[in-house]
C-alpha cells in the first residue's frame, strides 16, 4: 500500500514537471518566433518605398534582406515569408521557396497579421502537410496620416520539434523515474523488512505460546515504537511464563492437597467398615477423618473465594459490628491448640469494643487466617500479642508472634497469589499460598490495607487497617 502511494505520488509529480517544462518550452518558442518576425519587420520598414499606396523595395536591398532571412532561418530552422497587404509574396526564405511557389498567403491570415494577432498551430490553410507554429506581424511605414501597414512577415516553425521535445522529456523522466522508483523500492523494502521483522517474530512467538512454549522471545534491536512493542511483548511473555509456572505448581499442589486427605479419609473409613480398626480406636480415627474433612472444606472455600475474586463476583454484605468481638471468638476456637503448644496470648484483656462497617464473614476469614498463621508459626512456649486501637478514622489491628520469622528475600512476596509459605517458613507444609492473598484482597475491598514486618529468628508482625463505622453507636 505504501509503495502504491509512492508510485502515485511520483507519477503525479512527473506529470506536473512534464507539463510545466513543455509549457515553458512552447511559450519560449512562441516568443522567439515573434521576436524574429518583429526583427525582420523592423528591417523592412527602413528599406520600403511607397508608390501609389503600395510598398516597394529597392533592388540594392534585396541581397541584404535575403541574407538576414537566411541567417534567421538557419538558427531557428523555420520559414520566413514577407507579403504585401494583399498577401502576395515579396520575399521568401530559401528553404520555403518550393512550399510557397506560385502561392499567396490567404487573406484571413494577412488580416490577423495586420492587427498583430496571428499566433496559431496549424497547417497554414493547407500550405503545409504538417502542423506548424505560425506567427504573423505587420510591416508598418510612417506616413503623413500616421503608421500604415504595408505588408506582413510570417514566421513558421515545424511543430514536430515540439513533439520530439515532449517525447524526449517523457523518456528522460521515465528513465529517471524507473531508476529512482527502483531505489525507493529497495530502500523502502529494506526498512519495511527491518520494521516488520519484530512483528514476524512476535507472530511466531504467539503461535509458540498457543502451543504452550513460553520460552520464545523477540530480538529487540530498535529503540523506536516497534522496539518498545517488542520489549512489551517480551515482558508479556515473561509474565505468561511465570503465570504458567504458577499455574502448574498450583495444579500440582491442589492435586496433592486433595489426594492426601481423601486417601486418609478413604483408608480410615474402609478400615472401620471392614473391621480392621477395632471399635475402641474408631473414635480416634474418626477424629482424624473429621480434621481432614475440615481441611478439604477450607481448601474448597479458598478456591471458591479465589474464583469469585477473579470473576468480580465477590460482593460484600456490609453491616455494623464489633471487631474486637470477632477477634475474641476466633481466639476461642484456637484455645485447645494454643494450650497444647503452651502459647501465651497477650493483649486480649486490654481490647475495647471498636465498630466497623463491613462484611462480617469476610472479616472473620481475614482474622481467622492471620491467627491461624500466628498459631502455626509461633515457637512452642512462645507468645502471640494482639493490639487493637483507633487512629483517626481507622481501626488498627496488629498480631505479633514470636518464632522463626520471614526472611527478607521472601517478605515482599508473602501476599502474592499461590505463594507457598513453606519457602520462607519450614513449618508450613500444607499451605496453598492463597490465605494471605485472600486476606489482602478482602481488606482492600473494605478500603483498608495490610502490612507485614519480621525479624528473622525473632518475630513477625501483621498489621491491618479498616475504616471505622460511620454509624452512631446505639
Amino acid at each position: 500500500m505504501s509503495m502504491l502511494a509512492v508510485f502515485l505520488g511520483f507519477t503525479v509529480m512527473g506529470v506536473m514537471i512534464v507539463y510545466f517544462v513543455t509549457e515553458y518550452w512552447e511559450t519560449d518558442r512562441w516568443e522567439t518566433l515573434r521576436n524574429y518576425a518583429a526583427a525582420v519587420s523592423l528591417g523592412l520598414t527602413d528599406k520600403a518605398v511607397m508608390e501609389d499606396d503600395k510598398a516597394t523595395f529597392q533592388e540594392q536591398y534585396n541581397d541584404i534582406i535575403k541574407d538576414t532571412m537566411r541567417t534567421l532561418t538557419g538558427g531557428l530552422e523555420s520559414d520566413i515569408v514577407v507579403t504585401d497587404s494583399d498577401g502576395n509574396i515579396i520575399f521568401i526564405s530559401e528553404n520555403a521557396e518550393q512550399v510557397y511557389s506560385s502561392m499567396s498567403v490567404p487573406k484571413e491570415y494577412v488580416t490577423k497579421a495586420m492587427h498583430n494577432d496571428l499566433k496559431e498551430k496549424s497547417d497554414f490553410n493547407g500550405i503545409y502537410d504538417k502542423r506548424y507554429y505560425i506567427v504573423g506581424v505587420p510591416v508598418q511605414k510612417l506616413q503623413s496620416n500616421g503608421m500604415v501597414s504595408i505588408g506582413c512577415v510570417f514566421v513558421a516553425s515545424n511543430a514536430d520539434k515540439y513533439e520530439e521535445y515532449v517525447v524526449t522529456i517523457i523518456k528522460i523522466f521515465c528513465s529517471a523515474g524507473i531508476v529512482i522508483f527502483a531505489l525507493i523500492f529497495c530502500v523502502v523494502g529494506w526498512f519495511s523488512y527491518q520494521l516488520t521483522k519484530p512483528l514476524g517474530q512476535m507472530a511466531k512467538a504467539a503461535k509458540a505460546f498457543g502451543k504452550g512454549d513460553f520460552s520464545v522471545r523477540v530480538d529487540v534491536k530498535n529503540n523506536d515504537e516497534i522496539g518498545d512493542l517488542a520489549k512489551s511483548f517480551n515482558s508479556m511473555a515473561d509474565s505468561l511464563a511465570a503465570s504458567e509456572g504458577v499455574r502448574r505448581a498450583f495444579v500440582a499442589n491442589v492435586s496433592h492437597e486433595l489426594k492426601t486427605p481423601m486417601t486418609t479419609i478413604a483408608g480410615f473409613i474402609d478400615g472401620i467398615l471392614d473391621g480392621t480398626i477395632p471399635k475402641d480406636r474408631q473414635n480416634h480415627y474418626l477424629t482424624i477423618v473429621s480434621g481432614e474433612v475440615k481441611r478439604l472444606s477450607r481448601l474448597v472455600t479458598s478456591m471458591l473465594a479465589l474464583s469469585r475474586i477473579d470473576s468480580g463476583a465477590l460482593k460484600m454484605a456490609k453491616q455494623r459490628f464489633d471487631l474486637s468481638s470477632t477477634i475474641l471468638n476466633i481466639f476461642l476456637t484456637f484455645e485447645q491448640k494454643l494450650e497444647q503448644r503452651k502459647i501465651n496470648v497477650l493483649g486480649l484483656d486490654e481490647m475495647e469494643p471498636i465498630y466497623i462497617d463491613g462484611d462480617r464473614d469476610m472479616i472473620h476469614q481475614v482474622v481467622y487466617n492471620l491467627i491461624e498463621n500466628a498459631s502455626k508459626f509461633t515457637n512452642e512456649g512462645g507468645d502471640i500479642t494482639v493490639n487493637m486501637r483507633t487512629e483517626g478514622s481507622e481501626a488498627v489491628v496488629s498480631i505479633v508472634n514470636t518464632g522463626e520469622g520471614i526472611s527478607k528475600e521472601h517478605i515482599d512476596f508473602i501476599f502474592d497469589r499461590f505463594y507457598k509459605t513453606d519457602k520462607s517458613r519450614s513449618f508450613d507444609k500444607n499451605g496453598m499460598g492463597l490465605g494471605l492473598y485472600l486476606v489482602r484482597t478482602i481488606i482492600r475491598q473494605h478500603g483498608g490495607d495490610i502490612t507485614v514486618e519480621s525479624v528473622e529468628g525473632e518475630w513477625t508482625k501483621f498489621e491491618f487497617r479498616l475504616p471505622l463505622s460511620t454509624q452512631s453507636e446505639e
